[in-house]
């Protein structure tokens, strides 16, 4: 099997090997332990597109979201995200906070009746809504667990902690009908959760210089959100030994449909970053 084929196929079996792992223990030499805890901040910009279904605010509807990153220039979904890792021999600790902000702009006529927020009443059917939807995620991920695989072909990591979700849903309609005549409003509402996780990271190194790393997690299992999962998938070169250059993609999904607030969206787009290491 080469190396490339390892960052498909070891996410796959990576509970299965937790279960081999979990039988037999990993010996861990005096080298290992006295090595020193080694650190790594990852900066990524993320050009993000969105597609998905969202409610704008709690009793409002549930509309659809779709805007590519190439779409148009004047309405860029952006994205950032900072990854930070630690390890002490096979201990390992990751982490990461992410942030972006899509916007998606619709006109919608012939409506049927439904309540918004800011205007009295129900709007009446027929209606003509032209607006903006705008979102922002800010979300934070805490990971601990343990390399059960460490060779000079490939590293295996699995982990396990926790996502917090913030967002922020703001929303600027313009109503027009005869019986309303032409009304503009804006509204504005915030939710969170936090959502247990699993993960893996795998890196396999090519040369002495290139690396292929991949990192995934899952979870939500109805704790939180419906489900969520995450993957990040990176060519990386290093220049020096405390200086990385990372290029990849990233994809996120997230399905959350509590208490009137729905959050079913995918992220996806290329990202390049750099990586220091210390």
């Amino acid at each position: 099997m080469n190396r490339c084929s390892l960052l498909i196929v070891l996410p796959i079996f990576s509970l299965q090997t937790v279960s081999a792992a979990s039988s037999a223990s990993i010996p861990i030499s005096a080298e290992e332990e006295g090595q020193a805890w080694e650190f790594q901040i990852a900066s990524y910009i993320w050009a993000a597109g969105l597609s998905g279904r969202m409610s704008p605010f709690q009793r409002g509807e549930t509309v659809k979201v779709k805007q590519s990153f190439s779409e148009e220039v004047g309405n860029l979904d952006l994205g950032s995200f900072t990854n930070f890792s630690a390890r002490h021999g096979r201990v390992v600790f990751s982490g990461n906070i992410t942030y972006s902000k899509g916007k998606d702009r619709k006109t919608y006529n012939n409506l049927p009746a439904f309540q918004v927020p800011g205007i009295n009443g129900v709007i009446p059917k027929g209606t003509r809504i032209s607006g903006t939807a705008e979102t922002t995620q800010l979300t934070t991920t805490m990971l601990g667990g343990y390399r059960i695989i460490d060779t000079q072909d490939y590293t295996l990591d699995i982990l396990g902690g926790f996502r917090y979700w913030y967002l922020k849903n703001n929303v600027k309609v313009n109503a027009s009908h005869p019986s309303i005549g032409n009304r503009r409003v804006s509204y504005g509402e915030s939710f969170s959760w936090i959502d247990p996780l699993l993960g893996t990271k795998i890196a396999v190194p090519v040369t002495d210089n290139f690396s292929f790393i991949s990192e995934i997690d899952a979870g939500g299992f109805g704790v939180g959100s419906n489900y969520t999962w995450s993957v990040l998938s990176t060519v990386d070169y290093t220049f020096t030994d405390t200086l990385t250059f990372s290029a990849g993609y990233k994809a996120f999904k997230v399905k959350y449909d509590r208490s009137g607030h729905v959050h079913d969206i995918l992220q996806y787009g290329p990202v390049v970053g750099l990586i220091w290491n210390f």
